[in-house]
C-alpha cells in the first residue's frame, strides 16, 4: 500500500474511531438523567401506593415498578459495555436479568399474600449494587450474583417454614447460646481484616458470623420479651445480650457490636413502654464509647480521620477524604457510568459503595436510594405493627431496627456524618455474608406479612361461613 493509500485508511479508521466515541458520550450523558428520573418515579411510588384502596391501581403501580427496574439495568449494563466493548458484561447482564425475572415471579407465584413493594425494593437494591460492583470488577459481580442467586432461591422457603412452625417463640435459650457460640467461634478459626477479627475462612470460602448472628440475636430478645418485661427478666436478658456485644468489642467488630446494642435497646423499649430503659441504655453506651476509644487504637485513628480526613490524608484519613472528592466530583447529576474513579476510594465495592453510586450517578440517585430504604423501613414497622402474636411483632420490630440503623452507619461514615464503622449497605455492597443474611431478613419480613394476611383472610371468611350455615 502506498503512502496515500495508508494515509486515507487512517483517516477512515480515526473517522470511525470518533463516531464511536460521540455516540458514547451522547448515551453516557443522557443516560444520566434517563435513570435519575426513572429512579425518582420509582421512589415516588414507594410512598404513594398506598393512597387509595383501589387493588387495581396498586398493581399497576407495582408493575410500574418492575419496568422502571429493568430499564435502568438494561440502560446501566449498555453503558458499561459501550465503556468496555467487552461481551462478558452482556452476559453478566443476561444472567442477572434472569435472575431478577425469576425471584419476581416466582416469589409471587408460591406466594399469593406476599408484599409486592418489600420485594420490588428487594429486587431494586439487588440491581443497582449489581451494576455498581460489575463496574468496580467483574470477579466480585460474579460472585454476589452466585450468592444471591442461591439464597433467593432458598428463600422461597421461609415465608413457607414461618406458616407452618408456630414455636419460634419456645427457643430463646437455644437462639442466645447459638449466637454466643457462633460469634466466639472466630476466636478459634478466625481470621483479621481491615483491623476487626471477625471472619472465619474454611478453604477458600469466607464468612462473617455477626450478620448471620444478628438475626438469631433478634429471635433471642424477641423471645425472652415476648413472655416477660419484669425487672429480673430484663436483667437476665441484658445480660445475654451484653455477652454477644462484649464478644464482638473484643473482635474488634464495633459497627456489629453498636447494631447490636441499639437493637437491644429499642427492642426493649417497645416491648416494655418504659423510657428509662432506653436513657439508662444510651447512657451506659456514650460511656461504652469513650472507654473504647481510649483502649483501642483502630478506633482512635477513625475518630481522627472523622474529625480530620483533610489532615491525615496521607495515613487514616484517606479512605474518607477519597470519599468526600467521590461524592463532590459526581455532583447532582453524577459524572456517568464508568466515567468516575471509584477504586481510588479503598473498599468501594463494600463499605463506601455508596460514594462510589454518588460520583457516577448522582447526588439525586444517591438521596433516591436512600429514600427507598427508609421505604423498606416503613414497610418493615408497618408490618410488626399489623402482627397479633407479641413475638412476631418484636421480632419484625428488631429486624427493621439493625436494618435502618446499619444503612445509618454506612451512610453516615461514607458521607462524614459519623466516624466510619466498616459496615456495608444492605443488599447493594459486595460480600457474600452481607448478601445473604439481609435476603434472609427480607424474606423473614416477608413471612411474616404472609403470615398475617391468611390470618386475616382467615377472620374475614370466617363470619361468612357462620352466616351460610
Amino acid at each position: 500500500m502506498d503512502k496515500a493509500g495508508a494515509a486515507l485508511k487512517l483517516t477512515e479508521l480515526f473517522g470511525e474511531y470518533n463516531a464511536v466515541g460521540v455516540i458514547h458520550s451522547v448515551v453516557v450523558e443522557l443516560s444520566k438523567y434517563i435513570i435519575i428520573i426513572l429512579f425518582a418515579i420509582y421512589t415516588w411510588h414507594c410512598f404513594t401506593v398506598f393512597m387509595g384502596r383501589n387493588e387495581e391501581r396498586k398493581d399497576t403501580i407495582y408493575r410500574r415498578q418492575n419496568k422502571i427496574m429493568y430499564v435502568i439495568h438494561f440502560i446501566c449494563s449498555l453503558v458499561l459495555f459501550l465503556n468496555s466493548l467487552d461481551w462478558k458484561v452482556l452476559i453478566i447482564y443476561l444472567v442477572q436479568l434472569v435472575l431478577l425475572v425469576f425471584v419476581n415471579k416466582a416469589y409471587i407465584y408460591v406466594y399469593h399474600y406476599a408484599s409486592k413493594l418489600v420485594l420490588n425494593n428487594m429486587l431494586m437494591l439487588l440491581m443497582i449494587g449489581f451494576v455498581m460492583i460489575g463496574r468496580i470488577s467483574q470477579g466480585f459481580v460474579v460472585k454476589q450474583m452466585i450468592f444471591a442467586g442461591i439464597i433467593c432461591l432458598l428463600g422461597l422457603f421461609i415465608p413457607l417454614i414461618i406458616e407452618k412452625a408456630a414455636y419460634f417463640d419456645q427457643f430463646g435459650v437455644a437462639y442466645a447460646v447459638l449466637g454466643i457460640l457462633l460469634l466466639a467461634l472466630v476466636f478459634v478459626i478466625g481470621e483479621e481484616r481491615y483491623g476487626s477479627r471477625n471472619w472465619i475462612k474454611v478453604g477458600s470460602f469466607a464468612m462473617q458470623p455477626s450478620e448471620f448472628v444478628k438475626i438469631i440475636y433478634v429471635f433471642f430478645i424477641a423471645a425472652f420479651l415476648a413472655k416477660s418485661t419484669s425487672l429480673k427478666n430484663v436483667v437476665k436478658i441484658g445480660i445475654i445480650a451484653a455477652v454477644h456485644v462484649l464478644i464482638l468489642v473484643a473482635e474488634k467488630d464495633l459497627g456489629a457490636a453498636l447494631i447490636y446494642y441499639i437493637t437491644f435497646l429499642a427492642v426493649l423499649y417497645v416491648a416494655s413502654g418504659r423510657a428509662a430503659y432506653l436513657f439508662l441504655g444510651l447512657g451506659a453506651g456514650s460511656a461504652a464509647a469513650v472507654v473504647a476509644y481510649h483502649f483501642f487504637t483502630h478506633v482512635q485513628n477513625r475518630v481522627t480521620a472523622w474529625q480530620d480526613p483533610w489532615g491525615t490524608i496521607d495515613t487514616a484519613g484517606y479512605q474518607v477524604a477519597q470519599s468526600l472528592f467521590a461524592i463532590g466530583t459526581g455532583g447532582w447529576f453524577g459524572m456517568g457510568l464508568g466515567e468516575g474513579l471509584p477504586t481510588k476510594i479503598p473498599v468501594a465495592e463494600s463499605d463506601f459503595i455508596f460514594a462510589a453510586i454518588s460520583e457516577e450517578l448522582g447526588t439525586f440517585f444517591a438521596i433516591c436510594l436512600i429514600l427507598v430504604e427508609i421505604s423498606c423501613f416503613i414497610l418493615f414497622i408497618n408490618i410488626a405493627l399489623k402482627m397479633t402474636k407479641r413475638f412476631y411483632k418484636l421480632t419484625a420490630f428488631g429486624l427493621a431496627i439493625e436494618y435502618i440503623f446499619q444503612v445509618f452507619l454506612t451512610i453516615g461514615g461514607v458521607i462524614k456524618f459519623i466516624p466510619s464503622t466498616g459496615v456495608t449497605l444492605p443488599l447493594v455492597s459486595y460480600g457474600g455474608s452481607s448478601v445473604i443474611s439481609t435476603v434472609i431478613l427480607f424474606c423473614i419480613i416477608q413471612g411474616m406479612y404472609v403470615l398475617n394476611c391468611r390470618e386475616e383472610d382467615n377472620v374475614e371468611r370466617k363470619p361468612k361461613r357462620q352466616q351460610s350455615r
